[in-house]
């Protein structure tokens, strides 16, 4: 919950502060590679094995411009970019830190740029240095296709022009105005794809920490509720199960007896001469008495069984798939629970602890009864449990 707060904290700093530099703060870093990397590193293999095999369908521009190199083309294209090529594309495929990634995905532009290079220098045939001016497409793969973080971009993209630069120069056959052209060519498209790589970039981690705000707010409404729902569930002083959680639940557990034809018991528990124990030891003494004995209440029931403060110094425990022979058991063991807790109270005469009286009743729920009549019943059997002089049981003959 903390992580996540701290989270929320720094995407919205993040977009309140949202300035030119792509990459974020670490927290919010580590969450967005690890939560985009998978999708990425596949996206960039399919772009890898789509550019790859255009490349390689470059051969037929190389047999028609230049046949005097095809065979060094055809090792260079076929050969050894992809030698080089594919196992980068299986490694990122399989997974790689996000560094690795990108500098592995680089690493193919270049290479793509050095054999197109040597290919082109490989060759004296007439106007063969034509394709230098479709070079380009290199960096469009790598900055557009791939789409690399910028970072990276931009350095593969100096790299390349460099290497071009050093070919184009040397290569005697083209005319100096060819040259010119084409490094201005090249300059101008590295120039281009970045600034769209640089707005893809940018777009994508924009959208990203729009999303995850959302996601993280969601998550922070739906805690909300739950907290919220069992706040408003819950008797705030002793921490069971209120009156609201047990109208909420009486009907289900009544229509999962009808269903299964199972009985269903409920016990009433009221604290003997609470009022008088109030008034003896004052109300704070008296909430850390009812702690107590709900405490007692909720250790001593059954893991099925809805312990239910109900009100002042009253509970209930609703009881599924109950007989009237463990009902009298589960009766006996919580009064005496409660009386082995050895909770003073001199403010009564009759016994010098805490002790409770305890009403249950049975039914076998059918379509002609009501579940209201379950807790009109086991209230009965409390009153005849205090008639019977307190600190007993009761239980109600079973209605079938």
């Amino acid at each position: 919950m903390a992580d996540s707060n701290a989270l929320l904290k720094a995407v919205e700093e993040e977009l309140t502060k949202r300035s030119l530099r792509l990459r974020f703060t670490e927290m919010v870093e580590v969450r967005f590679e690890a939560d985009t990397q998978q999708q990425r590193s596949r996206n960039m293999v399919w772009a890898g094995l789509i550019s790859a095999l255009i490349y390689v369908l470059f051969l037929f521009n190389d047999y028609s411009f230049r046949p005097d190199a095809f065979t060094t083309a055809v090792l260079l294209r076929a050969g050894l970019m992809l030698a080089v090529g594919l196992p980068i594309l299986w490694w990122v495929y399989r997974g790689v830190t996000p560094a690795l990634r990108e500098a592995m995905m680089s690493m193919t532009v270049i290479t793509a740029m050095v054999i197109s290079c040597m290919i082109f220098a490989a060759s004296s045939a007439p106007y063969s240095y034509l394709d230098v001016f479709s070079f380009g497409l290199i960096l469009v793969v790598g900055n557009i296709v791939y789409s690399l973080r910028f970072g990276y971009a931009c350095v593969s993209s100096i790299i390349s022009i460099l290497i071009m630069l050093v070919f184009v120069v040397s290569y005697e056959p083209m005319p100096i105005e060819a040259k010119r052209l084409a490094m201005f060519t090249i300059v101008a498209k590295a120039m281009f794809t970045l600034v769209a790589n640089y707005r893809l970039e940018f777009s994508e981690r924009n959208s990203y920490l729009l999303v995850l705000r959302e996601k993280l707010r969601a998550g922070y409404y739906l805690q909300d509720n739950q907290k919220l729902s069992y706040l408003s569930m819950t008797d705030p002083l002793t921490d069971i199960s209120n009156r609201r959680k047990f109208d909420a639940i009486l009907p289900i557990r009544w229509q999962e007896g009808i269903d299964r034809n199972e009985s269903l018991g409920l016990m009433v528990v009221d604290i003997d001469h609470f009022k008088a124990y109030n008034d003896y030891y004052g109300h704070l003494q008296g909430d850390q008495c009812l702690r107590q004995v709900s405490a007692a209440l909720q250790v001593n029931s059954r893991n099925s069984d809805l312990v239910v403060r109900f009100g002042g110094e009253e509970f209930v425990i609703l009881m599924p798939s109950t007989s009237s022979h463990v009902a009298r058991q589960e009766a006996e063991r919580l009064r005496h629970s409660i009386e082995a807790l050895q909770i003073p109270h001199q403010g009564c005469l009759e016994r010098n602890i805490i002790t409770v009286s305890v009403g249950a009743a049975v039914i076998t729920p059918t379509i002609a009864l009501m579940p209201n009549e379950l807790l009109a019943r086991a209230d009965l059997a409390l009153y005849e449990a205090k008639r019977q002089g307190r600190n007993c049981i009761w239980v109600a003959s079973s209605v079938d």
